[in-house]
């Protein structure tokens, strides 16, 4: 497998001298656990939609309005 790195990349890493190995491992690593995550999240939503069903207009305002508190709460820490 080659991997390309654009020149600042590829610079930094010789620069500090970091395991461009291990560090495209991790990466993948965590990548995969992103996509592990969201696609359980996604599993359980249609479980939910399936048991209660659809949220109506005015459930999912509510909860935009809420996520909107919680995002600038949580910037603000």
């Amino acid at each position: 497998m080659q991997v390309y790195l654009p020149t600042e990349l590829y610079a930094a890493v010789k620069e500090y001298n970091m395991p461009a190995s291990k560090l495209l491992q991790d990466a993948v690593r965590a990548d995969l656990r992103r996509r592990e995550l969201i696609e359980g999240a996604r599993r359980y939503l249609s479980e939910l939609i399936d048991e209660v069903g659809e949220p109506s207009a005015e459930e999912f305002a509510a909860a935009e309005a809420l996520s909107r508190v919680i995002r600038r709460d949580g910037v603000d820490r």
